[in-house]
């Protein structure tokens, strides 16, 4: 089980924890925080042909290389909860749910291999927010490729290590997480009350997206955005009542489009074979972090959703995060306290169920 303390850690300029004084009253919360465990990194340099990656140097920094060609900044942060917990205190936060970075989702292996590779992962996180547990906690990860083992994983992870949390791609390779097949995974993380962040996995560059970064910059907001209007109109939510979706990157294009969603659910029958819920009723079913780097855009998402459905996120340490949440908050207009004290804490108190 996760070890609880009564005591904040507080990190030195040499990256050594000591104990004083009590947690703030509302601490404030980043539920988009991402880690690589050093054991999954080694078990990569071990073993490239298993995971189908490799570690290298490029251009003189250490770099995942995938299969394909794509690479990914290895980052100190991944490996070391001191640097992840002063990249905390520089942003401002209290509490961190660190969560594999997607490029460790492993949805491409075999199933066997797949929930090994969660294994290493999960217990590699479970032991970095061991080591800070008044500042960190952990955020699993499951092989949705095998919808058994994937309960399985999910069942180890809260009965043995006290996870909370899992983080699943917004889809599954070529399936939609909305997929009939993934819905017992879905309704067992409803029963045990774990809520899921959903993160953006993949996105084939085509249709103009080949440059610029545009695979992030446009397929990320759009996987989100796919993701949350197959489980909308696959009736996917009326049926899963109680399960808590966070969506990374402000949700997406939903807030900005949920008219669109909702007109064709109107006039389009296809919209509602499965479902008579309006999408904009759906669309406060989900929780959404606040990382829009826009205060305008934060504004409207605000009052789109309720401030009652939005929460930090940082997704640190990628260059596409942000490295001021707090500062950005203080951009929005007539943002009250209020609603500054649900983002930075009561709304993700919320998707824990009220207790840290």
């Amino acid at each position: 089980m996760a070890v609880k303390s009564k005591k904040k850690t507080v990190v030195k300029k040499s990256g050594k924890a000591k104990k004083t004084g009590k947690p703030a009253a509302r601490p404030r919360i980043d539920v988009h925080s991402h880690v690589i465990p050093l054991e999954m990194l080694q078990a990569i340099e071990r073993d490239p042909l298993r995971y189908q990656m490799r570690i290298a140097e490029v251009d003189g920094k250490r770099r995942i290389v995938r299969e394909g060609g794509h690479t990914f900044p290895v980052f100190e942060e991944f490996s070391d909860p001191a640097v992840k917990i002063r990249g905390m205190d520089r942003k401002g936060i209290d509490i961190s749910f660190i969560s594999p970075a997607p490029m460790v989702f492993f949805y491409w292996l075999e199933a066997d291999a797949a929930l090994a590779a969660s294994r290493i992962v999960n217990d590699g996180i479970a032991k970095m927010a061991a080591a800070y547990p008044d500042r960190l906690r952990p955020m699993g990860t499951i092989p949705m490729q095998s919808p058994d083992a994937a309960i399985a994983e999910l069942e180890r992870i809260v009965r043995d290590q006290g996870f909370r949390a899992i983080e699943l791609g917004t889809s599954v390779e070529e399936a939609a997480l909305a997929d009939p097949k993934f819905r017992k995974v879905l309704h067992r993380a409803q029963e045990l009350k774990v809520f899921i962040f959903a993160h953006p996995y993949s996105f084939d560059a085509s249709c103009g997206l080949e440059g610029y970064y545009l695979r992030n910059l446009i397929g990320n907001p759009l996987q989100s955005t796919i993701m949350a209007a197959n489980l909308m109109y696959s009736g996917a939510l009326d049926e899963l009542k109680q399960l808590k979706i966070c969506l990374a990157h402000g949700g997406g294009y939903v807030p900005y489009q949920i008219g669109r969603f909702v007109h064709g659910h109107k006039v389009r029958k296809e919209t509602r074979a499965l479902t008579k819920t309006s999408p904009y009723k759906l669309m406060r079913r989900f929780y959404y972090d606040a990382l829009i780097h826009d205060p305008k855009a934060l504004r409207y998402l605000i009052d789109q959703v309720g401030a009652d459905r939005v929460t930090l996120g940082t997704d640190a340490p990628f260059d596409m995060g942000e490295e001021a949440p707090l500062a950005m908050l203080d951009k929005v207009k007539g943002l009250t306290k209020r609603e500054r004290e649900q983002i930075c804490h009561y709304t993700a108190m919320d998707l824990l169920g009220g207790k840290l």
